[in-house]
């Protein structure tokens, strides 16, 4: 059982899902505009946010970016929104899945449940802990895989779940090159219909808030024509890409 929070401004929709929600034994708490919804978030700390994006008061894509700043907790987006820029700024800002619609709910059912078994295994950060033997150093930074947290320049370093994720597998393989297809399998699940671009996009954010150079990797590489790859320790790398900018051998 599982506190679902169901934000959609469209009745018959917000009540389907509800139902569903409510038949699977979690408890559901719906909310029809964008306002109402953000003091909901803030009052019960739900498990799991099926979001609509076209809301009335506050639109979605705001009210994904403030839960974003403010939990982790995993977010659904359902949208009639279902180009691909769309998809992607959806994912820039947080969002863990996206379906569009019209959709099948019982999609979405099996959704929510990977999405809640995520969340249920990812372990919490505690201060008092010790320190884990599953951290790994990569220059100022260090991934904790174990604790759930990450560290750059010994402060702690906000990340989306889906970027946490993503990180933590190339920190399981280090120095091993993972296709986009594998990561999209392994993070994002194996029936994830969305775009490959999805992997670059949260590599992009990830490199954005990790590392030193954004646009000069040292430890969130890319393998161009292949994917990406993870490489710990002090020591600087360029991605390939960089390296064929200053006409340089690519990274193997």
């Amino acid at each position: 059982m599982a506190d679902v929070m169901v934000v959609e401004d469209d009745t018959a929709i917000r009540e389907v899902v509800s139902y569903q929600l409510t038949r699977a034994g979690h408890r559901v708490d719906a909310v029809g505009d964008g306002v109402a919804a953000l003091e909901h978030f803030r009052a019960s700390n739900p498990d799991l946010i099926i979001l609509d994006l076209m809301l009335p008061g506050l639109p979605g894509l705001d009210f994904l970016r403030i839960v974003r700043d403010e939990a982790s907790v995993p977010v659904i987006v359902i949208s009639a929104r279902d180009s691909e820029p769309d998809r992607i700024t959806g994912f820039d800002l947080g969002a863990d899945d996206y379906m569009t619609k019209p959709f099948s709910v019982r999609e979405l059912m099996a959704r929510v449940q990977v999405a809640l078994r995520r969340g249920a295994t990812a372990p919490v950060a505690s201060a008092s802990a010790r320190p884990s033997r599953s951290a790994e150093r990569a220059g100022s930074i260090e991934i904790d895989t174990e604790r759930h947290e990450v560290l750059k320049d010994g402060a702690p370093v906000t990340l989306a779940p889906k970027e946490f994720e993503l990180l933590a597998y190339l920190v399981r393989h280090p120095n091993q090159v993972c296709t986009r297809d594998q990561i999209l399998e392994s993070v994002w699940g194996y029936n994830y219909e969305g775009e490959t671009r999805t992997v670059d996009v949260h590599m992009h954010w990830l490199r954005q808030k990790l590392e030193d150079e954004p646009s000069r990797p040292a430890h969130l590489i890319t393998v161009r024509h292949y994917g990406y790859k993870f490489v710990p320790g002090e020591a600087a790398q360029r991605s390939d890409d960089q390296h064929a900018l200053h006409g340089r051998q690519a990274t193997r």
